[in-house]
């Protein structure tokens, strides 16, 4: 197992349930790894501004599982991976959303894709000066600024998984 980590440059997987002591785990883990790769300030500055926010979604965003308390388990589940290949860094997320935000979501998604450097920063203003906040704490902007700090298009999938749920997946490269 060991091999295949190295051998694929996985500096980070994990499977499980989100937890505030997680987030600061992870955010550790990475950053020693970053340090002992001996990255340039600027690309671990990047790095790590993406992987706290695409951390935050996670922690904010995991929908409540319906039904049995083992399955409630599921559904708080996340993914996460940390990867580095010979140019870039990838951040690989997933996480379980209830199926009737998937729109929105994609939607989100959609547009955040379609703007160029400058059209992300004004929509980000405009997010950010609409001052609405979720139900969940959250304003919206986390995508954004996943999509800005990167200076990447956001790569993303929904997989049905039963008539409650989807499992939605984020890729995010940063070169």
């Amino acid at each position: 197992m060991y091999h295949t980590l190295e051998q694929e440059k996985i500096i980070l997987s994990f499977n499980g349930v989100v937890t505030a002591d997680f987030l600061t785990a992870v955010l550790d883990i990475v950053e020693t790894k970053m340090n002992h790769l001996e990255e340039p300030p600027k690309t671990k500055k990047k790095v790590f501004n993406v992987l706290v926010e695409c951390l935050q979604n996670l922690y904010h965003h995991i929908d409540e599982g319906k039904g049995e308390r083992k399955e409630m388990r599921k559904y708080k589940s996340v993914l996460v991976m940390v990867i580095r290949d010979e140019n870039n860094f990838f951040i690989q997320t997933g996480n379980y959303i209830d199926k009737t935000s998937v729109k929105n979501l994609e939607d989100r998604l959609k547009k955040i894709n379609s703007l160029d450097k400058e059209h992300l920063r004004e929509y980000y203003r405009e997010v950010l000066g609409n001052g609405s906040i979720s139900d969940k704490g959250t304003a919206g902007l986390g995508m954004i600024d996943i999509a800005r700090k990167s200076g990447n298009k956001l790569e993303y999938e929904f997989l049905e998984i039963d008539k409650d749920f989807s499992f939605f997946s984020l890729n995010v490269k940063i070169d």
